[in-house]
């Protein structure tokens, strides 16, 4: 469906970042990684694309630097062109109150989660406009929808996120681009992984009881929303079936928004 397309990827060395890459080589199109691991790491991922049929590479641009995130999309057009598509999925983020926060990691989520996805996209367009055809698609999150506490540097880049996938898809709505936000409820990540064997030790619970409880407060589903469903979704808005849906923040989270 995708074959000869080319993506990059940001964040893309596991969670939802490998799996989106891991789709999108399924259906035949090249990948560019991006972000940091032990270089075994890299060639592994690397590896597991290109066994899929494809191009593949990886490159370790800095995404707080403009000049880096410029140099990664460069890089990705001499690979293998493109990006055709062009999904922003890297993420930083950090806990605490506002006025606890410390302004370097305030600034470091503002680069990562905002500024970098406004540089790739500038970047981007351009070849996309000339071919008539480019797919873009920002992770955002629920909490782009709604807030919390503790958690500014991240409530904040994501909402704005959203605002910046409208504001892109509006200028680009009769190019044959579209840009999308997804928003994803909990996921199972490594973090939370530690969060929840920590209670299991703190209430001598088993993990299924443990995730129970962790998610009793979010997702009515009560499970986890899976990486690879994250990624069918970001390989739907980029098929043909997608080419409507352009300025939208999807939601991918077991009606966790429906009842707010």
């Amino acid at each position: 469906m995708l074959k000869d397309k080319s993506a990059l990827v940001t964040g893309s060395l596991g969670g939802i970042g490998f799996a989106t890459a891991r789709t999108l080589a399924g259906l035949g199109c090249n990948v560019m990684l991006n972000g940091f691991a032990p270089q075994e790491t890299i060639d592994a991922r690397v590896a597991d694309l290109r066994a899929m049929g494809v191009q593949a590479d990886h490159h370790p641009a800095d995404l707080r630097e403009p000049a880096q995130v410029e140099a990664l999309v460069q890089a990705t057009g001499e690979a293998f062109g493109g990006p055709d598509i062009l999904v922003n999925n890297a993420v930083v983020r950090h806990f605490g109150p506002v006025e606890d926060f410390a302004p370097a990691h305030w600034d470091e989520a503002l680069a990562v989660n905002l500024s970098a996805p406004f540089h790739a996209i500038r970047h981007a367009i351009p070849r996309m406009k000339a071919q008539g055809w480019g797919r873009i698609v920002n992770m955002a999150s629920i909490y782009g929808m709604f807030a919390t506490v503790d958690r500014v540097d991240y409530i904040t880049t994501k909402t704005a996120l959203i605002g910046l996938t409208r504001a892109v898809a509006l200028e680009v709505a009769r190019t044959g681009i579209t840009c999308n936000a997804v928003c994803p409820g909990t996921v199972l990540t490594p973090a939370i992984e530690q969060r929840l064997r920590n209670e299991m030790q703190r209430d001598g619970t088993d993990f299924a009881q443990a995730e129970e409880q962790f998610l009793a407060t979010r997702q009515p589903s009560r499970r986890f929303v899976a990486d690879e469903n994250v990624a069918g979704l970001i390989a739907f808005l980029c098929g043909p079936h997608g080419a409507d849906i352009n300025g939208a923040a999807l939601p991918i989270d077991g009606a966790w928004t429906a009842g707010r």
